[in-house]
């Protein structure tokens, strides 16, 4: 029930989702008596399509998120383990065309493995994933991402992949399980940037604490007023996944999936 609500909340409230229903309403109401309150929606979502295009709102929202986890030092104990969380594969496009097919933006979950496997050859390695789909799929994310590692010639007879979890939280809960972490193991925990606070809050929420390690990083670390992006679409990117894990550590934090509201270091 959780994981459907969520998708479908996710689906009618994504600011470029938001955006466009309130466009299209409006201009539909236009030819009716409504049209007064017509115009008004359209401006709204326009007037937020062109803040999230062009303006701060991005780096407004993400940077927080993004900075408050930061890399692990360079000289730090080798780990016990390494866990990789999915959300790299589009694993329904990667089933149809036949080979892994990345999602935007995220491609760095995965190649960081090709480093860290050379610091740490003796750290055990985990890659959690299956299908985010709302129906499910037979060809889940873990199937994608050994093909893939296997191509880029990566030895992946002593990785292990789980391919049952939907989201962060069974990520965890399912790795858990896997692992069964003693108290002193160190674990590092790959995932973007923007998504790190909520995915340390979920692995302490089930007593399962974990070393940092973000990567695909979508802002300068600052905030830039003045600085028109190059493609409009992929600051609306950074809005629509920044909004997305705020959106998520709130209802992880009401729901009790998470530890904290916004897990610190």
């Amino acid at each position: 029930m959780f994981f459907t609500g969520s998708k479908i909340f996710e689906f009618l409230f994504a600011p470029l989702n938001l955006s466009i229903f309130l466009v299209l309403t409006g201009a539909l109401l236009l030819y009716t008596s409504f049209s007064n309150l017509g115009r008004r929606l359209s401006l709204i979502g326009g007037a937020m399509l062109t803040l999230m295009a062009f303006g701060p709102l991005g780096g407004l929202i993400a940077m927080p998120l993004e900075t408050r986890f930061l890399p692990p030092a360079e000289n730090i104990p080798a780990p016990d383990g390494i866990i990789i969380l999915g959300g790299s594969i589009d694993e329904k496009l990667s089933e149809k065309i036949g080979r892994p097919v990345f999602i935007d933006s995220a491609a760095e979950r995965l190649t960081a493995l090709i480093t860290l496997k050379r610091l740490y050859p003796s750290a055990r390695i985990i890659f959690t994933g299956g299908s985010s789909a709302l129906k499910g799929a037979n060809y889940t994310e873990a199937d994608g991402v050994k093909l893939l590692w296997n191509n880029l010639g990566v030895d992946t007879k002593d990785i292990v992949f789980e391919n049952r979890s939907r989201n962060t939280f069974e990520n965890a809960l399912f790795t858990y399980e896997i692992i069964n972490p003693k108290p002193t193991d160190r674990w590092l925990l790959v995932t973007s940037a923007m998504h790190m606070p909520r995915a340390i809050g979920v692995f302490r929420k089930i007593g399962f604490p974990v070393i940092a390690y973000p990567v695909d990083y979508r802002t300068e670390g600052k905030l830039l007023f003045f600085s028109p992006p190059r493609f409009a679409t992929r600051a609306i990117g950074v809005v629509q996944f920044a909004t997305h894990e705020w959106i998520g550590l709130i209802i992880y934090w009401l729901t009790g999936k998470t530890n904290a509201l916004f897990p610190a270091p």
